[in-house]
Formats: structure tokens, sequence, C-alpha cells
């Protein structure tokens, strides 16, 4: 199993040049979030994703996850899959619990607000849970579950144990030490992380090649705009629309890396293809020389540049074409008349 994983995602992962933020490692994570009223019942929301795409999502009719590709069963069998979904539903199932019946003791905000379009509304606590597990090319895989509260960092499983957040506080402690007491739930928990989750993504990787290897060439272009500081200008280099997500972008100078160029956050399009743009803000007579150079795993292995050219004045292009066609035409003009 642990060579298959190796050989998935060497091909998964594109090559580069060794920058630590052009490999990636491949995520599965399950991210649930409940809603606990205090009189009445719970709302939950979830989604499954593969990295950056989504594999499942929760429906609250059936309350069971959809597969939202032809591939999202993995390759794994039917048992298998009810299996681990089973484990994964037990757990919520225990925390939903645990934390509605230790609200006062856990001092968790869960009040009755005032009246609402005349009628009396409970406003609820949230509870976040996300578990899965990463793969690293070379390196074991590494499982994870954390639970927050209210959109802040709880607790979290490691080692077959829970430990508090830093900024959890003495909730955090109290949660801790009660989840920490249900021993074989932690040790299935640790299973479920641990072993049955990289066989789950390995599955996943290998049912879904066909749509997780494509490769989609990024579209490449400069633009400027004057920045703040008087005689500079700020060069973006646009990257659009390129698959796989990981991607290298620098602006150079012949090979030097220019220091201070400023990386913006890779973006999704509507399409599931990805944006991403790099800027400088540089001299305007030191613009000359400077290019963005490209490197993705759907260019084969050579880079994409391209070179910033000063854009020339409208009057001298305009010049540039004009005076040779009249020059031309006068020419002609002589030569008929002779």
């Amino acid at each position: 199993m642990l060579f298959l994983q190796l050989a998935l995602l060497a091909v998964l992962l594109p090559g580069g040049d060794g920058d630590d933020d052009f490999q990636e490692p491949i995520y599965f994570r399950v991210i649930r979030t409940s809603f606990l009223y205090n009189r009445s019942g719970t709302q939950n929301l979830g989604s499954i994703w593969l990295d950056e795409l989504q594999t499942h999502a929760w429906d609250n009719k059936t309350h069971t996850f959809t597969f939202l590709w032809p591939w999202s069963q993995g390759n794994l069998s039917n048992e298998e899959v009810v299996t681990g979904e089973n484990l994964f539903y037990s757990n919520t199932i225990l925390v939903n619990q645990d934390f509605r019946e230790h609200v006062s003791k856990w001092q968790l905000e869960c009040e009755f607000s005032s009246f609402r379009g005349g009628m009396e509304v409970a406003d609820p606590f949230q509870l976040q849970m996300v578990i899965g597990c990463e793969l690293h090319v070379g390196k074991p895989s590494v499982g994870f579950m954390r639970i927050a509260y209210q959109g802040s960092d709880l607790i979290s499983f490691q080692n077959v144990s829970w430990w508090p957040s830093p900024k959890g506080g003495s909730r955090a402690q109290q949660v801790c030490r009660l989840f920490n007491q249900y021993h074989e739930d932690n040790e299935l928990i640790q299973a479920l992380i641990i072993d049955y989750c990289p066989r789950y993504l390995s599955s996943l990787l290998d049912a879904g090649k066909a749509d997780l290897q494509r490769q989609v060439r990024p579209e490449v272009w400069l633009s400027a705009r004057h920045s703040p500081g008087p005689g500079r200008l700020l060069l973006v280099c646009h990257v659009s629309g390129f698959y796989p997500k990981p991607v290298w972008v620098m602006w150079m100078r012949g090979e030097q890396k220019q220091r201070g160029t400023q990386r913006g956050d890779v973006l999704p399009h509507a399409d599931g293809m990805w944006y991403l743009q790099m800027s400088l803000d540089v001299k305007a007579r030191e613009a000359a020389g400077l290019s963005c150079r490209v490197r993705h795993s759907s260019l084969g292995g050579q880079d994409m540049v391209l070179y910033w050219e000063q854009p020339h004045s409208t009057g001298l292009v305009f010049l540039a074409v004009i005076v040779p066609l009249v020059l031309l035409a006068g020419l002609a003009l002589w030569l008929w008349k002779r």
C-alpha cells in the first residue's frame, strides 16, 4: 500500500525545481459543522474534499454523504466504505452528545434570544470537526482530527489522545479530560485516520486518475500600473486557467530571482481551473530586462517566459507606420508621372 501511495503521488504531484511552494502534499478532509440548540435538535452541514476538489456532499434529507464523481467511492468495497462511514458517524454523534450534556459545565454559549418575528428562537452554538489525512512524497502519511467551537480551535487528536488548543483555555482542558476517558473510541479514531483514511485516499487517486491527472496549460500575460511611489511601476504577471493547482511563478532578471516579488493567492475559476498573479514594485527606468517565469506540470518541463517591454507612445507608433507609407506613395506618384 505504501508503494502504491508513493507511485500515485509521483504522478499527481508535478516535479519542480525543489521549491517548497511548488510541491504540496495531497489532503483528504471530511468537514462537518453541527449547530446544536439548547432544547431542540441538531442541524448538520458537511462536505468531503480531495485537496481543492469536492468529492462528496452532505444530503440533509437522507443524512448521508452523496458521491459527486463516479469515482468518489474509490476502489474499496462497499463493506469497507460503509465501515468507514459508520466510524465517522458514531464519533460525530458522540461528540455532539457530549457537548449537549455539558453545556453548563463547559460554559457553552447556548442561550435563548429575544422573540424574532413573533417566535422565540434559540441561538445555537457551532461545532466544527475536520478529520482526514495527508500524503507526502517519500514520507509516511499523517492523520488528523480537530474540533473547533464557535469558529476557534478547541482540541486536536494525536497519538491516541486529545490535546487542548493553546487558546482553548479551561474549556479545552475539560473537554480533553472527558474525551481521553474513551479509550476504545480513541483507538478506533486512530485506526480511522492512520489506516483507513490513507487507503481510501489512495483508492480515490487510483479510481479518479483520469480526472485528477488532467493537465491544462496556463495562459500568461503581463500588465503594469503606476505604483504609489514617484517614478515607479507595479508590474503584474497574470497566470490563468491552469490545472492542477501547484505552480511556480517568479519575476526574474536573467537567472536572478527578484526578491521583491509578491505572490497573490491561488484562486479558483468556476470551471475548476486556477488563477494567480505575481507583482513586483520597481523603478520605472529599471523595468526593462525583467521577465516573468512560469513552471507548471502541463508545460512538459519547459519554462514559460514573458519579457517586459516598455510600451511605446502612440505618437511614435503612428509615425513608424505612417511615414513609410507616405514615402512609398510619393515614390509611386513620381514614377507614374515619369
